[in-house]
């Protein structure tokens, strides 16, 4: 009778080990899941940040011969392009994707000081695609943080927290809005 004892005992504790593994190989592909998320939602926003990259260099070429006096504006854009094409990432992407956005804000602002300039339909079309990109990025944005955010709940949140320790899984880097995107603009009605 008491070796039918040990066999329960012995079966209840090999259950739990075999439970206990299915736990983890369950927390462990659900970690690996939102990983994957968020690379493939970062791709996603690699993809448009490459056309923005690609225009770019059309529209200041377009601009260039109109806008004579902004050429430090011009070339302060075409740098932070090219250190946004040189970045690799999220960690060195995001910061150098951020000054480009604010110096092609800028550009765009000075752009509309020049009549003759916005009249070209050259440079509209390239405006126009311009804008659909950075349309196409902030929604890609968004859809990497949802992803960076629901990696980053499981790395921190109990018991997948254990997981994630154990298999060194890492947080993911949120795409932020850069600061000057935030301030609110000053308008002013009187003339």
């Amino acid at each position: 009778m008491q070796g039918a004892e040990w066999g329960v005992t012995e079966w209840l504790i090999a259950g739990g080990l075999a439970g206990l593994t299915l736990v983890v190989i369950w927390l462990y592909n659900g970690l690996v899941r939102r990983r994957n998320q968020v690379k493939n939602a970062w791709s996603q926003i690699d993809v448009q940040l490459k056309r923005r990259h690609d225009l770019i260099p059309n529209l200041v070429s377009a601009v260039k011969d109109y806008m004579a006096y902004e050429q430090e504006t011009l070339t302060k854009v075409i740098n932070a392009r090219n250190a946004a094409v040189s970045a690799s990432g999220p960690q060195a992407a995001i910061p150098a994707e951020a000054v480009l956005g604010g110096l092609l804000g800028k550009l765009f602002a000075l752009m509309e000081n020049y009549p003759d300039l916005k009249a070209n339909q050259n440079v509209a079309q390239l405006m126009e695609e311009l804008s659909t990109t950075e349309n196409k990025i902030a929604f890609a944005r968004q859809f990497y943080n949802d992803s960076v955010m629901d990696l980053n709940n499981a790395v921190h949140m109990f018991p997948s927290n254990l997981v994630a320790l154990v298999f060194r899984f890492a947080e993911g880097v949120h795409f932020a809005t850069p600061d000057e995107e935030k301030a609110v603009p000053k308008v002013s009605l009187r003339s």
